[in-house]
């Protein structure tokens, strides 16, 4: 038994307890950690440096590079040390550290996808007004937007559960610190005012989801009544990495957090959250740029920057 004032450490659940197991995790994570970087450092990157992605579609997709960059630095890291040093140990504080990002940078997301099917309803519904509905100032007061709501309910979550009296062990049956798994140890009736901050998010959530929903069915009849083949191809093609990347958000983390409980398990809940907080950082990227000719032409750019001679640039982009 424990509470919060003598708690110094939590214990988290590794992946395995064999040592090359371990060291495979270690491997594994580190390969996808890095490539994530990589593929997100370049997209930031590309739309900094290329003045043609000075747009709002590309300054939204910056701000959702930001955000994988970062949600995927606040839990993978941690996973690797442990298992590359045999230890299961977080410290109280960046336990806390760990809740207050996940919330964060994973509302904020959902968020900021609400926001860029708003940049495609406007895009393909409203041509006509897309400058004045979408112009810089107003980008940039939604993305302020994005990131000081996602800023306070971390703030709210964060401070409401770790006040909570925390007496049933430290032992958080994820492989990164995350509220349900706090909840656990908690022994006090306390909890129900986190359960009623969760419902207030479930409602907010929910009234994202019907937003994007209304306005992907506009966007598509919309769509369906372009004369030309091609001005519908084209208009799908912009629409169609969003909606592959909110249908990934969406599934992985509606799963992870709705599933029921009969089917739940340790190692179950480990591979869904593996699937909510490590996949959608790592192919975000690949998604958006697949069939981006822009975006690729722009990262063609940056990588001839980065690894060709000056003297050989002007040949490649040739």
């Amino acid at each position: 038994m424990s509470n919060n004032s003598s708690l110094n450490e939590f214990v988290l659940l590794l992946f395995a307890y064999t040592r090359e197991l371990q060291l495979l995790h270690f491997s594994l994570f580190l390969g996808i950690y890095l490539a994530t970087l990589l593929a997100n450092g370049l997209i930031i990157t590309a739309i900094a440096c290329d003045h043609r992605l000075h747009t709002p579609m590309y300054f939204f997709l910056l701000n959702l590079s930001l955000l994988d960059l970062g949600s995927i630095s606040t839990t993978v890291p941690k996973s690797m040390a442990n298992s590359l040093w045999d230890t299961r140990a977080i410290s109280y504080s960046g336990c806390a550290a760990q809740v207050f990002l996940v919330v964060f940078l994973f509302g904020g997301e959902f968020s900021l996808l609400t926001v860029m099917a708003y940049d495609r309803y406007v895009a393909i519904c409203r041509p006509l007004h897309y400058g004045t509905l979408l112009g810089s100032r107003a980008c940039v007061k939604m993305a302020v937007a994005v990131w000081a709501s996602g800023f306070l309910n971390a703030l709210l979550h964060t401070g409401n559960t770790f006040s909570m009296p925390l007496c049933r062990g430290n032992e958080v049956e994820q492989f990164f610190c995350e509220i349900p798994q706090i909840l656990k140890l908690s022994c006090s009736d306390s909890y129900f005012r986190e359960a009623g901050l969760f419902l207030v998010n479930a409602c907010l959530v929910f009234g994202c989801f019907v937003f994007i929903v209304v306005s992907y069915v506009q966007i598509f009849t919309a769509v369906l009544r372009i004369p030309s083949e091609q001005g519908r191809h084209k208009a799908f093609s912009m629409c169609l990495p969003h909606i592959t990347v909110v249908s990934l958000f969406i599934s992985t983390s509606f799963f992870a957090y709705l599933k029921p409980r009969f089917i739940s398990s340790p190692a179950l809940d480990l591979v869904v959250a593996v699937l909510y907080a490590v996949v959608p950082p790592a192919v975000n990227p690949i998604i958006y740029s697949m069939r981006n000719k822009e975006l690729k032409h722009a990262l063609r750019k940056v990588i001839s920057w980065t690894f060709f001679s000056s003297d050989k640039i002007d040949f490649v982009l040739l």
